[in-house]
């Protein structure tokens, strides 16, 4: 049958197994009972604060849930899907306080993805400190003028020979842990006539003179999460900070102007194309929360003399619900699973992503339907849910983005 799509390569599901083995299912339920005891109860207040929940990061670090080594040891899992099932956890719990755990991984992925072994070695550890003293990481791409078009950047690096030092300046926006976090992973632009062929990602160690926090953004949702922007102001560091290295970079430079392509990805897409599937869990754990509150109440809340699950329009509700969070955990187990064992042929690392944040805002919208007046107080966890789940249709790339790519990989043409 799958054999027969034109939208699945050959193989593809062959070797597919998504029973989970002993060790994640262990990991599954430790993730889920700190998310139980300790997440979901502060997550009401942190929202209310607006502020990073550092105790409650700490405790994650205490017991190895924050930390890089729990990372690593999830992305040299060979299914993939150690770390969506840890993630699904987490944001079951709250999704603010589920970013502010789950922020760091992202600049550690930046580095990984783009640095030589040595540079893993060194700064993954550092976005991350230790259980005694934590530290963070950010990754800054996006720009005031550049969010989805990360080829337009207009933050710069120039080279100055006479220092061996990069020199950064620019302005970054909508940054996860910006000005806060102890490293930066800033993308800029070395060539700018040369767009997003002509970027490089650069570290930048803690303390380092000229970087700065500008606005710190008030959200909508995930408001535990400190989200600001990043200003570089002749911001230099050595250029042992370039990720991947001069040479590595003067001849992807060189290939590009020739050629007028350099034949590798932008540093922001590898990024993002590595972790389209984990935020695809963040918005399922979402999902699933306010799904199996509302199936809850719905089986306890009595209208007419009948529990409301007992009338159709309810039970189709949460039935549709039930299907759409399935669906989105297969695709985001897939895609794992893919970009573990051969990578992404069809766009499915952006399927994923897309199903499952689109899944979120429904599903938790139906929930606040189904409590009623109730489910628009904040005496219900449900409102906060459905203030959470919007941004997963918007950042690490939109719905429309993700649509894009996901047209692009199946006809192979450069639809704009």
């Amino acid at each position: 049958m799958f054999s027969d799509s034109p939208a699945v390569s050959e193989g593809t599901l062959a070797m597919v197994d998504f029973a989970l083995n002993e060790d994640q299912l262990q990991i599954q339920k430790w993730v889920h009972d700190f998310a139980e005891d300790v997440v979901r109860p502060a997550g009401h207040e942190w929202d209310e604060r607006e502020e990073f929940p550092y105790p409650i990061v700490q405790q994650a670090a205490e017991i190895g849930l924050y930390g890089y080594e729990f990372l690593l040891n999830g992305m040299g899992d060979p299914t993939g899907l150690t770390l969506p099932v840890a993630i699904e956890e987490l944001f079951w719990g709250d999704a603010g306080i589920g970013m502010a755990i789950m922020g760091s991984a992202l600049a550690a992925a930046g580095i990984s993805g783009n640095g030589t072994p040595e540079q893993v070695l060194e700064w993954v550890p550092a976005c991350y400190g230790t259980a005694d003293k934590v530290a963070l990481g950010a990754f800054c791409v996006s720009e005031p003028d550049a969010g989805s078009d990360v080829s337009s950047l207009r933050t710069r690096a120039v080279n100055d020979q006479a220092t061996d030092e990069w020199v950064l300046n620019g302005t970054k926006a909508w940054i996860t842990n910006g000005g806060i976090a102890d490293v930066h992973v800033v993308v800029a632009a070395v060539d700018p006539a040369l767009k997003g062929r002509g970027q490089a990602s650069f570290v930048v160690p803690p303390g380092t003179t000229g970087l700065s926090q500008g606005q710190k953004y008030k959200k909508h949702g995930i408001r535990a999460s400190h989200t600001a922007e990043v200003v570089l102001d002749d911001v230099r560091v050595p250029s042992r900070c370039l990720l991947g290295g001069k040479d590595k970079l003067d001849a992807k430079l060189a290939r590009a102007r020739e050629l007028g392509h350099s034949g590798e990805k932008q540093p922001a897409m590898t990024t993002f194309e590595a972790t389209r599937p984990l935020v695809g869990a963040q918005a399922l754990g979402i999902a699933r929360a306010a799904y199996e509150f509302a199936l809850d109440y719905a089986k306890e809340r009595k209208a007419f003399g009948k529990a409301i699950i007992m009338n159709q329009a309810i039970a189709f509700k949460l039935a549709n619900m039930a299907v759409e969070i399935d669906a989105s955990r297969l695709l985001i187990w897939r895609a794992a699973w893919l970009a573990r064992n051969g990578g992404f042929r069809n766009g499915e690392g952006s399927m994923s992503k897309y199903k499952a944040s689109e899944t979120a805002v429904r599903v938790t919208e139906d929930a606040i339907q189904i409590l009623g007046g109730y489910g628009y107080t904040r005496d219900y966890p449900v409102e906060r849910w459905h203030r959470d789940s919007k941004i997963h249709t918007i950042f690490e790339g939109t719905s429309e983005i993700q649509q894009l790519v996901i047209a692009r990989a199946i006809s192979g043409l450069r639809i704009e």
